[in-house]
């Protein structure tokens, strides 16, 4: 099964000492997509935060490497919701925002449960 990781779920092991591709993987995950706004996303925020957020996005550029790159540059919530509707895969995410749009949308989301596991919702 597929899913795309949102800049958050990126930093979530830095965060919330989660191990996400552990997690992904007992939820039944196997491949993991990451699109190129997402991982610009990534080393902006590297630039801008300091401290622990910085950590975390560096831990998460580095991350991504283990993720398909897909050449998608823009808006990275509307890409993700657009290749979660395309490519019907589910979408790592603790975006309030975006996880209402996918919500909207019917598609699959994966959340952060009791700051220590992951979580499917609908």
């Amino acid at each position: 099964m597929k899913v795309i990781i949102d800049t958050n779920g990126f930093m979530i092991p830095v965060q919330f000492k989660v191990d996400i591709f552990g997690e992904l993987g007992r939820l039944g995950y196997d491949e993991f997509i990451v699109p190129q706004a997402v991982v610009n996303e990534l080393k902006s925020l590297v630039k801008k935060y300091r401290g622990e957020n910085k950590t975390a996005a560096k831990v998460g550029l580095s991350l991504s490497d283990r993720c398909t790159l897909l050449d998608r540059a823009g808006i990275a919530d509307d890409i993700i919701l657009q290749l979660a509707l395309d490519m019907d895969a589910a979408v790592l995410t603790n975006d309030v925002g975006l996880v209402k749009r996918l919500n909207d949308a019917n598609a699959t989301v994966v959340r952060l449960r009791q700051k220590n596991r992951l979580d499917i919702t609908r």
